[in-house]
């Protein structure tokens, strides 16, 4: 599964870990996704989302109708 969150797009971010040296390597801050499974009432069916810990907040206040339609609406199937 990619690090990548269906309703708000965040993606890794890259930066460097530093140590105690001060010594610098490359490292990636993923995104903390989940897969959540949602009731979609108007089509009578489950969808399976790919969605980041902010973005299930962003479902539970906007309703899962909502953030479909911006899933879609960003070109994305589900």
């Amino acid at each position: 599964m990619s690090a990548r969150c269906q309703l708000t797009g965040s993606r890794p971010g890259f930066g460097n870990r530093i140590s105690h040296s001060h010594r610098r390597t490359a490292r990636r801050f993923d995104p903390n996704v989940q897969r959540k499974r949602y009731r979609l009432p108007s089509e009578g069916r489950y969808v399976r989302l790919a969605l980041s810990a902010r973005a299930i907040r962003t479902v539970d206040a906007i309703g899962i109708e909502a953030a479909v339609a911006r899933i879609r609406a960003r070109g994305e199937r589900v």
